[in-house]
């Protein structure tokens, strides 16, 4: 596993590369966990789906298509129909669209193709469970396609809550996901909520929110460079190593 704190923050937590048992899980009450490029592998899908819905919508094509695909690229964690808003240029008739076009295009996509979770995803979340914490998706996806992962991965009753968007109010880089999982978990504080994405939005969206403790994984979109400047406690290799970062299991 490979753990980098963040150096030139003040206010950064020192020793989470080094977690010790008072850091475990009685320390954190909820864990806040991205879907795709964290506990599920994308492997290219949003930016295929895009593709086909920039196709299929008329939205960006010709010589806007590479610099549209590049905002996408950047954009990556932060809700679909904001991100088809900014494309659109204000045109909500257009960015709704284009929206509906990526969720059915996703969905063919996954059904083509199957869908996966990223290493060990399903067993860290248990243990997380286990531990007693509550643990919540969040996802930039329409509540349709969430569900449709969901049901593709037989997920039911993994985690206690899966949120949208359209649940919280405001998508990613904001902090409403984090916060209406934390309201809705019943979590006593922000101090005590773990924030865990692969893209600048989940890090910044975490840390906006004031969670205790905000990690970056290296199985998505952002490298660690990105992920630690937009804010990340940590970073480590992928969601498997998150119990030993969180005290919980020996290196």
């Amino acid at each position: 596993m490979t753990t980098e704190p963040i150096s030139a923050r003040d206010d950064a937590p020192r020793e989470v590369s080094e977690p010790t048992e008072a850091r475990a899980l009685g320390a954190f009450e909820l864990v806040v966990l991205d879907m795709a490029g964290t506990t599920v592998i994308d492997d290219g899908a949003v930016e295929q789906a895009f593709a086909l819905a920039a196709e299929r919508s008329g939205i960006a094509t010709g010589d806007d298509f590479e610099r549209s695909l590049q905002y996408v690229r950047d954009t990556m964690g932060q809700s679909k129909i904001e991100v088809f808003r900014v494309l659109a240029d204000g045109d909500e008739a257009a960015a709704q669209r284009a929206n509906a076009a990526f969720e059915e295009a996703y969905a063919e996509i996954v059904v083509r193709d199957g869908v996966a979770e990223v290493d060990g995803a399903a067993e860290v979340i248990r243990e997380l469970r286990a531990a007693g914490a509550s643990v919540a998706f969040t996802t930039g996806f329409a509540p349709t396609t969430r569900d449709a992962l969901i049901e593709a991965l037989g997920w039911h009753d993994l985690a206690e809550l899966a949120l949208s968007p359209v649940d919280a109010g405001r998508g990613r880089p904001y902090p409403d996901l984090p916060l209406t999982a934390l309201l809705r978990s019943g979590t006593t504080s922000v101090a005590s909520m773990i924030v865990v994405g692969d893209t600048r939005s989940d890090i910044e969206a975490g840390t906006r929110a004031g969670a205790g403790l905000v990690v970056g994984v290296l199985t998505g979109a952002h490298d660690r460079a990105a992920l630690l400047d937009a804010g990340a406690h940590a970073v480590i290799d992928g969601i498997r190593d998150l119990p030993v970062l969180l005290g919980l299991r020996g290196e």
